[in-house]
């Protein structure tokens, strides 16, 4: 089974190694939505692959830190596309989430990116 829990976070960026003339190579924003989706069986106590409320707390510290900042000026994001994002939150979560199945980008409501680890 795989339990998902979305999050939010609004950051500014650009992207360094587009053609200068490329609308992404200026600075500009998104209302980032990811996805931190979780795989296993369901706990036959609980009922529950996973509380949700401790996947918010294993998110809630990285979602802080990406919150309303430039994504370019944190190391691994310099060049923040949806790609690269996605593998940065993955790889960022992973240790808190053994069972973390992938994570969802969404930069606008229309283009996202998945990453499963």
């Amino acid at each position: 089974m795989i339990l998902e829990k979305d999050f939010e976070f609004d950051a500014a960026h650009f992207l360094p190694n587009v053609p200068i003339t490329h609308k992404c190579r200026r600075l500009h924003g998104h209302r980032y939505h990811i996805t931190v989706a979780i795989k296993g069986e369901v706990d036959t106590l609980h009922g529950w692959v996973m509380d949700f409320g401790d996947v918010k707390k294993a998110v809630k510290p990285l979602i802080q830190k990406l919150d309303h900042n430039f994504l370019n000026a944190i190391p691994g994001l310099e060049n923040p596309t949806a790609e690269v994002i996605a593998k940065y939150i993955f790889n960022a979560l992973k240790k808190d989430l053994p069972n973390l199945y992938s994570i969802t980008v969404r930069e606008t409501p229309t283009s996202r990116c998945v990453y499963y680890g």
